[in-house]
């Protein structure tokens, strides 16, 4: 009997090793040919002892799931499947291209990877400085769905971005609140030059600027940044607003400063003219000559991208989402809205700015006053908003990222939504009516203000007292914003969808006159030069309308990014002198020499005693 045991004992082990030894795994996927980064992969798991486990690539697919979704065509992906005793095989395949868009996102995609890495890489984590990865209350780490463990980061490009700005405002000695009142009342035209050098208004330049940075961000980007950071992002994102102003008042300065006043009156100015101009006054020539070309080259590139075939792409996509019409024949909404853009930016930046001078106000009075009603209907959550957006910004856990997490995610939406350092702004304000650089200065301290402060908070503050931003499931932050809005009343995501065109055309217009200047920086202010960039600008909108570019539209819009690393660098080797020259502004205006006419300069702006 015992001889018998062991016999059966001896089969029943040899079989479970046979079993485990012969663990095999097959993948099949599907690839709809109607989109970019949609392919289905599925594991069909054979041998070894059930149940298995499935460790996918992607973060958001759980362990217990044999398909995986939202594939990139073209590039390896690796499946690990890990049966109960513990048995695994790993299997790498790869989705073929099919399409035109899917070889073009596939071929970006590494790159944009690779770029991505550098500008949004934690390089405070790869060196050791602090523990990155996420923890429960108890101390054990929080997984993903495919069972790694989340971590929070903190990019480098945010920092930069949020360091320059923090070293801006206490270099201009709080310019940006104690400057609030003057620049409101330059704004207002009561300062206005008519006669001075320039090509528009104070308002004017204003206007072009907030349309250009006025954009989806406010409505997708803010609504994506409080489901990853909760409430707490919020208050964060206003202080990040905040100190960004200050940003903007040194850029713009300079702008002005240093700009080209062309024969014909038309203006040239921005980083590109600043940054060579100014610095080869400091006896760096050299490199001021790299930094202004390398930021003519990420200008050009991003007003192709992000400036243009973003903002088409994304608008087309929103409105097709409602408008059958749209979404069927998206070719044609793209050439209607290049006429509309064309017949806009053919008469430069007079005919932008008095485009913009008019959608501007009426965008942002619409979205305001839409939000302010959402939050008037919802006035009884005020208390608990509130304290969930206070108590949020300094919770260790918020959202299992951390103080750190939440922190970083609030900064990070206020920095890529008002572009304070990336410089662009420096090239519309160039081209005011004045004679005197640090009032434009002051008039571009309100962008972020206006960006940030203002319309990104109303979108916080719409999915907060909708209790929005505690539903599960929304990946995309439009549709989660357009579902606050629509909570109230059910015809409102409509209102959202007008301001999200007016936002895109804005967007468009704008920064068509950004890339302009600095594709004439490098090719000459001739007529053939600047044709030849507006109908290329114009192309790319059909070609963002039209079809989806993934990770060239990624790549794009990392260079509206990028462009802050050569800005920065350079305003921070000419900021003394933008101080020095904000001395004298305001000795000037205290003394009568400049805007004698008015009187109650003392109440608008007090001087720095540091």
């Amino acid at each position: 009997m015992k001889k018998l045991l062991l016999t059966f004992f001896g089969i029943a082990l040899t079989t479970m090793s046979f079993a485990q030894g012969n663990l095999s795994v097959e993948v099949e996927w599907t690839n709809p040919k109607d989109d970019i980064d949609n392919a289905v992969a599925t594991v069909t798991a054979s041998g070894g002892t059930a149940p298995y486990k499935y460790f996918w690539e992607s973060a958001g697919t759980d362990t217990t799931s044999r398909v995986s979704s939202g594939i990139t065509e073209g590039l390896p992906q690796t499946v690990r499947v890990v049966d109960a005793d513990g048995n695994e095989v790993e299997k790498t395949f790869t989705v073929p291209m099919e399409s035109l868009e899917e070889n073009f996102n596939g071929t970006f995609k590494p790159i944009v990877n690779a770029v991505g890495s550098v500008l949004l890489g934690d390089p405070f984590a790869a060196l050791g400085l602090y523990d990155n990865r996420v923890r429960n209350d108890d101390g054990s780490f929080v997984l993903n769905p495919n069972g790694t463990v989340k971590t929070t980061k903190i990019p480098f490009i945010v920092v930069w971005l949020v360091l320059g700005a923090l070293f801006f405002t206490l270099r201009m000695g709080f310019i940006n609140i104690r400057g609030f009142r003057h620049a409101i009342a330059l704004a207002r035209g009561k300062y206005d030059e008519p006669n001075a050098p320039g090509e528009v208004t104070h308002f004017q330049a204003l206007a072009t600027a907030v349309s250009a940075t006025v954009g989806l961000g406010n409505i997708a980007g803010v609504a994506i940044a409080i489901s990853l950071g909760g409430p707490g992002a919020t208050f964060w994102m206003i202080i990040a607003g905040l100190i960004g102003m200050s940003s903007k008042f040194v850029e713009c300065t300079l702008g002005l400063k240093y700009r080209n006043i062309n024969p014909d009156g038309s203006v040239s100015g921005g980083p590109m003219h600043y940054l060579k101009k100014g610095l080869a006054e400091k006896k760096m020539g050299g490199l001021g000559k790299v930094l202004a070309g390398a930021f003519a080259v990420l200008a050009i590139g991003a007003s192709f991208g992000g400036g243009n075939m973003f903002q088409a792409n994304q608008a087309t996509k929103l409105l097709g989402n409602e408008f059958a019409i749209i979404g069927d024949n998206k070719a044609y909404f793209g050439i209607i809205l290049m006429i509309l853009v064309g017949v806009v930016i053919i008469g430069g930046i007079k005919s932008i700015a008095r485009v913009t001078e008019k959608i501007v106000p009426l965008m942002a009075v619409t979205y305001v006053i839409a939000a302010l009603f959402i939050v008037g209907v919802n006035i009884t959550e005020v208390g608990e908003a509130f304290g969930s957006i206070i108590g949020g910004a300094f919770d260790p856990g918020a959202m299992k990222g951390g103080f750190i997490g939440v922190l970083v995610v609030g900064f990070q939406r206020a920095a890529f939504s008002n572009e304070a350092g990336v410089g662009s702004a420096a090239i519309a304000h160039s081209a005011a009516k004045t004679r005197h650089p640090v009032a434009e200065g002051f008039v571009a301290l309100l962008e972020p203000f206006i960006d940030t402060v203002v319309v990104c908070t109303l979108t916080a503050l719409v999915i907060i007292f909708t209790g929005m931003h505690k539903v599960e499931g929304v990946a995309d932050g439009a549709v989660l914003t357009s579902q606050a809005f629509g909570s109230v009343i059910e015809w409102f995501p409509y209102v959202l969808i007008f301001a999200i065109f007016l936002f895109a055309f804005s967007t468009m217009i704008s920064w068509s006159y950004y890339g302009l200047k600095a594709w004439t920086y490098f090719f000459g202010e001739s007529k053939a030069s600047e044709y030849s960039y507006k109908i290329l600008f114009l192309f790319f909108i059909v070609v963002g309308s039209s079809i989806s570019l993934g990770a060239v539209l990624d790549f794009s819009d990392m260079m509206i990014l990028a462009m802050s690393f050569p800005n920065i660098a350079g305003v921070i080797l000419m900021s003394g002198d933008v101080r020095r020259d904000l001395k004298k502004y305001i000795a000037d205006l205290k003394a009568g020499k400049i805007f004698s006419n008015y009187s109650n300069i003392d109440e608008e702006l007090q001087d720095d005693k540091g």
